[in-house]
């Protein structure tokens, strides 16, 4: 995490600004004084230069509130291998992401203070994006007991999830909405009922029959999206769904928002932008849980983010050794690494055909995330953390796994030609990715 008591300027000099948590869409400037953001708005013209001024040309540029992905698994400790810490918050700095949340499903698991703490320490010392613990449901991630929300909040955790595994027992889960209720913290459920989904390795459908794959049907992960809907209503806790993926979960969702439940969810830009037909070939960059699934759950999930049923982009970046890949399509591990190529994804599937404005798209990406998190960030008001994201929304590249800052390499995309990129990445005031190409 970057030095927030930096007392260098640092002057985004006419982008066109845009924060939709003030309102705010105009070409101008931003100037962060002290890590914190001092204007937003009109052009200044000549700065009073009372310290170490950095000044970005931004025109042409889109110069917005930094993003923030509530999703990621960061692999440390347990998996250093695979991803660090470190490179991990560089990867998401690299994608345009200012703070990003670890899920603790890292060996061993984050069920405890001093598990949390460590993860803290060692985002301070890579000082690149700020990276947030969340802590787990239960102990060891078994299923079985609650963690020690207390203590892992108390040592920064800013959210509970078992993610990478479901909460199978409603008591446990309706245990935690309680206990979390007390601390105003979302739980994060991994929503997929076991039994139904068990063995299987893509979405059910005709593609999985003529490949001859075990299918996972989309009531695997609607039974779960409802569970955990009611017993928010029964405990008035606050409950995050994870990586939607299907038109009937949109459905589940709009139904409980109607009611004034407590309920959030995200999805993925794998989701809003591969169907099912990227598995074809036995794909193993294209096997991720959920599944991607059909056309028609791909245009729901866009038109869930365009209203708002879906409140927030997150990525489930999840990178993976090649080998483990390699191997046969049910046996190779879910998940691909989606912090580099987010927001190409989302402005070249959503922003151009014009489902969404680029308004919306930072509101899902920056202002969105903080809210339902409770995280600083989110937005350019004077005063605030001096967190922001400079991207080009026109340019035009062609996705190079091999030049990932991430150390994972499994991306469906790769080879394919995406519209959109981070420029410039500001933490605490403090600049800490600038792509120079």
């Amino acid at each position: 995490m970057a030095d927030t008591s930096a007392t260098s300027l640092v002057l985004l000099r006419g982008g066109r600004v845009l924060d939709p948590s003030t309102g705010l869409d105009e070409v101008g400037d931003v100037l962060l004084r002290d890590g914190k953001v001092e204007h937003a708005g009109a052009p200044l013209g000549e700065v009073r230069r009372d310290g170490d001024l950095t000044e970005v040309d931004c025109r042409g540029l889109v110069v917005s509130p930094g993003f923030i992905d509530v999703h990621c698994h960061l692999r440390e400790p347990g998996r250093e291998d695979v991803e660090t810490i470190a490179t991990g918050a560089r990867a998401a700095a690299a994608g345009g992401f200012t703070a990003v949340c670890a899920m603790p499903n890292t060996a061993p698991v984050t069920d405890n203070q001093a598990a949390v703490g460590f993860i803290i320490r060692q985002a301070q010392l890579a000082r690149a994006a700020r990276v947030y613990p969340i802590g787990a449901i239960s102990v060891g991630q078994r299923g079985e007991a609650l963690a020690e929300f207390g203590e892992m909040i108390g040592a920064g955790a800013v959210a509970v999830s078992d993610d990478g595994k479901p909460v199978a027992s409603a008591q446990l889960m309706r245990t935690a909405l309680e206990y979390a209720r007390a601390f105003n913290i979302p739980v994060a459920d991994h929503c997929e009922e076991p039994t139904l989904a068990h063995g299987g390795a893509m979405n059910e459908g005709i593609v999985s029959a003529r490949l001859g794959l075990k299918g996972i049907p989309d009531e695997a992960e609607e039974i779960m999206v409802i569970r955990d809907i009611l017993l928010s209503r029964r405990t008035g806790g606050h409950v995050h769904l994870c990586h939607m993926s299907t038109k009937g979960s949109v459905e589940l969702i709009r139904w409980g928002k109607e009611r004034g439940i407590r309920v959030t969810a995200e999805v993925c830009p794998h989701h809003i932008s591969l169907t099912e037909d990227a598995v074809e070939g036995y794909n193993t960059n294209a096997k991720m849980n959920p599944p991607l699934r059909t056309a028609a759950d791909v245009a729901a999930l866009q038109e869930a983010v365009k209203d708002g049923t879906i409140d927030l982009v997150a990525t489930d970046h999840a990178p993976h050794h090649y080998d483990e890949k390699e191997r046969e399509f049910s046996d190779a591990p879910n998940g691909i690494v989606g912090l580099e190529t987010a927001l190409a994804v989302l402005v070249t599937h959503l922003v151009a055909p014009g489902i969404i404005s680029y308004a919306t798209l930072v509101d899902r990406m920056s202002c969105s995330p903080a809210r339902v998190f409770g995280l600083q960030g989110g937005t350019l008001r004077k005063g605030s953390v001096g967190d922001v994201t400079v991207f080009d929304p026109a340019a035009s590249w062609t996705v190079d796994p091999a030049s990932f800052q991430t150390k994972g390499r499994n991306s469906p995309y790769s080879g394919m030609t995406l519209t959109g990129r981070a420029k410039c990445t500001v933490v605490g005031g403090q600049i800490v990715y600038r792509q120079n190409a």
